[in-house]
């Protein structure tokens, strides 16, 4: 697997955006939260989706310049219709607007409607948790259908991640899970690969439980809920909480979306602790339960110490930033071919690169 330095991946995947056509600070920006993902594990929301990117740009399914329109703005909230851009940009630029606001409101929240792909949710998080802001964060696809709604059998929702950051002393606490089992994007490479979920994540056009990505991908099956058959209602619940905050507040969700429709909607919320009790109070109670959580005693099944979300993500960031951020084989494949065809040179693997 290549380690690739992080300035180098960057630069180079910003300049296949460029080539393109797409306009430089929306390259910038999608260059960046998208080795982002990669840097803290998120390998399938990495740079392994800049060859989907280019052709969604190619084929004109994704914008690649122009501005969002501003559909309301009331200071402490707005909405924004994002005109099928970036949805990295979109994101960045939305995050960036409210925490200059959240000083002078305390909660600022933003939906965004129609945008393209917002890649992945955590690679947002610490450009608001470094400021000493509390971040959340959740997107749906309202064209879309792949998750049936917790005791039904036929596709409605879609896997609806939602995201939170919370700053502490140290590293932050990133939370960032689906209301489905599995996501879309790993349904898809498992299909392809011809390999099976871990458990039965899926259901049978008929309603059965499966583990055979192939019932949801070719059949007319259903991603399941988080919690599966037994207590899918709770990421039912979730799943409706995300659909129903971005599309209702931003205007434009199923109601109004033609199916096949590639238009995500986004929610997002900026605080400020120092209308509360404080950054310091905050941030001692952050580390308090963090730390509660690492040192409790762990389970037999687990092989090493508890984690509080984000543990992980930074640990992979630091060794990203010192020996190179990890790139799959198979994402890097299709790079070469793309870069070749685009005549952008690749970047050199890092010495240590396996």
């Amino acid at each position: 697997m290549p380690l690739i330095d992080q300035r180098a991946l960057t630069g180079f995947v910003e300049h296949m955006l460029a080539r393109v056509g797409m306009e430089a600070d929306k390259a910038a920006a999608t260059a960046e939260i998208l080795v982002e993902g990669d840097m803290i594990g998120h390998e399938t929301h990495g740079v392994g989706l800049l060859h989907w990117y280019l052709e969604a740009i190619e084929e004109g399914s994704m914008a690649k310049a122009g501005s969002y329109d501003v559909v309301a703005d009331r200071g402490a909230t707005f909405v924004w219709d994002g005109n099928l851009l970036p949805g990295a940009w979109l994101l960045t630029k939305a995050l960036d607007q409210a925490c200059e606001r959240v000083a002078d409101h305390g909660i600022v929240a933003a939906a965004i409607r129609n945008c393209h792909h917002t890649c992945a949710l955590s690679a947002f998080m610490r450009r608001v948790t470094e400021r000493g802001y509390i971040v959340q964060l959740s997107v749906s696809n309202p064209g879309a259908a792949r998750v049936a709604p917790y005791g039904g059998t036929k596709p409605l929702l879609t896997p609806n991640p939602t995201a939170a950051g919370y700053p502490t002393s140290g590293d932050p606490i990133l939370i960032d899970v689906s209301c489905s089992i599995t996501t879309t994007t790993m349904t898809q490479t498992l299909a392809k690969r011809g390999e099976k979920f871990p458990g039965d994540w899926g259901l049978t056009a008929a309603g059965e439980p499966t583990d055979e990505p192939r019932e949801i991908t070719e059949r007319g099956g259903t991603m399941m809920p988080l919690g599966g058959v037994d207590k899918g209602h709770k990421g039912f619940g979730l799943a409706l909480m995300v659909d129903i905050m971005g599309q209702g507040l931003s205007g434009k969700g199923r109601a109004n979306t033609p199916a096949g429709t590639f238009a995500q909607s986004a929610y997002l919320q900026v605080m400020d602790p120092a209308f509360f009790a404080g950054l310091d109070a905050f941030t001692a109670e952050a580390d308090f339960t963090a730390e509660a959580c690492r040192t409790n005693p762990p389970a037999p099944w687990n092989k090493g110490a508890v984690r509080v979300p984000g543990d992980s993500a930074a640990k992979k960031r630091r060794a990203a930033l010192e020996k190179g951020v990890p790139v799959g084989d198979a994402a890097w494949e299709k790079l070469r071919r793309d870069a070749e065809r685009l005549g952008v040179a690749m970047p050199v693997p890092h010495p240590a690169a396996g």
